[in-house]
């Protein structure tokens, strides 16, 4: 059991991560899914297409169908015999020297090898009157040419997202085999978190309906462990308790070193080993990592942006990994400062950002919101995502390169 004294050295953030991650492990447990139910779920092995698309060669416009190889180069006069509409079965076949009326998504006659577009064309009293020939293949979506037959359609480890559900279901297919959620606790701890009603001296709990939300979000579910207070007794049985079904315990508040912050303590007499503690990021240096058993646990700050920010930096990546899913980066995209800062270079910063337009490249410019307390979630009703610099950084101009985490990104 790991045990870490109170001034241990900050890990960086790279560390800090892989000590997260190193707590999960994917879940192994698979279920059977109707497509329609299978929204936000992750696929548990590759799903293959069992024929090429399109079926069939059809036409991509209204129009005409004609037979090309082989004719004059204009002007044609072809006689019209017949229609064809989308979803009849095949038509006959097509004389070379005639040609027949055509929709959109209709099987193409055999014999012929173009489309003419209908306003490509003139009618009298039933020939198709053509000054110039296309080419073969005009307006054509031939067989097999979106995909082949044996193409992945969905690769094993994906979230399935809504154009997933319309490919699976344009090939036919309407169950898949997805992952088991992984299961999330969320438990926040602190004499101040108020009831029913707020009392003097007290707050509302932020946390946890934020931490149930993001962990939902991110695919788990969601499991509302309530708030206890600094109570080192009754958080070590609440963590047993926990532990017998979540796959990951998320916490928040009462992991620092303070005289009534009881996580840490409690969380040793019920069991757990500490992986990790104490990150060099700001906010949220007080976050713990370790496992009581085979569940997973991660300590968040009882600060409100703090624990926003611990979620999108480890617990967004252990739910990933829970899911059978690669984690995505944290901040793997680029933009401009649009602002000046001075800091203290001692750890990574993490800050809300709003998106002010772009540069000559395309590259977002990135203004930087609130004044970096810890404690309030109100910069992120206007944030478009969140920046960080390095903990080398002690300047930002604008016009330097920021690294940041669009929320758009998920």
């Amino acid at each position: 059991m790991l045990q870490l004294p109170d001034h241990s050295p900050l890990l960086d953030l790279h560390t800090a991560r892989e000590s997260a991650l190193a707590q999960v492990t994917a879940t192994e447990a698979v279920r059977d899914l109707a497509l329609s139910a299978a929204m936000g779920q992750v696929a548990a092995r590759d799903v293959l297409a069992l024929q090429a698309m399109p079926f069939f060669t059809n036409a991509a416009m209204d129009g005409y169908a004609l037979r090309v190889t082989g004719q004059v180069a204009g002007p044609l006069r072809l006689p019209i015999c017949g229609t064809v509409a989308a979803g009849e079965a095949a038509p006959t076949a097509l004389d070379t020297d005639t040609a027949r009326r055509i929709f959109t998504g209709a099987a193409l006659p055999e014999g012929a090898d173009a489309v003419v577009a209908i306003e490509d064309t003139r009618e009298e009293a039933g020939v198709l009157l053509l000054d110039t020939l296309p080419k073969p293949g005009n307006h054509l979506r031939r067989v097999g040419s979106d995909q082949p037959a044996g193409a992945c359609l969905l690769a094993r480890g994906t979230r399935i997202a809504p154009h997933h559900v319309g490919l699976l279901a344009a090939n036919g297919i309407s169950r898949v085999t997805v992952t088991r959620q992984p299961r999330v606790a969320v438990l926040s701890t602190g004499d101040e978190l108020a009831g029913a009603r707020r009392g003097p001296g007290q707050i509302h709990d932020a946390n946890r309906p934020m931490l149930l939300a993001l962990a939902e979000a991110a695919g788990a579910v969601a499991i509302d462990a309530g708030t206890l207070p600094d109570d080192v007794e009754a958080v070590a049985q609440k963590l047993q308790d926990l532990s017998r079904n979540a796959d990951l315990v998320l916490s928040s508040g009462g992991v620092s070193m303070g005289g009534r912050d009881p996580l840490r303590p409690a969380f040793l007499a019920a069991g757990g080993e500490i992986g990790a503690w104490r990150v060099a990021v700001k906010p949220g240096k007080p976050v713990m990592f370790g496992r009581i058993g085979r569940t997973a646990f991660t300590g968040l700050p009882g600060n409100p942006f703090a624990a926003f920010v611990g979620f999108q930096l480890f617990a967004a990546a252990q739910i990933a990994n829970l899911s059978g899913r690669t984690p995505a980066a944290f901040a793997a995209a680029q933009g401009l400062a649009n602002f000046s800062w001075q800091r203290r270079p001692d750890r990574a910063e993490v800050f809300p950002v709003r998106c002010t337009g772009t540069d000559s490249s395309g590259l977002p410019r990135l203004e930087r919101l609130g004044n970096g307390v810890s404690a309030t979630l109100y910069p992120l009703a206007a944030a478009d995502g969140l920046a960080i610099v390095p903990a080398s950084t002690a300047t930002v101009a604008p016009g330097d390169r920021l690294a940041w985490h669009p929320f758009c990104a998920g």
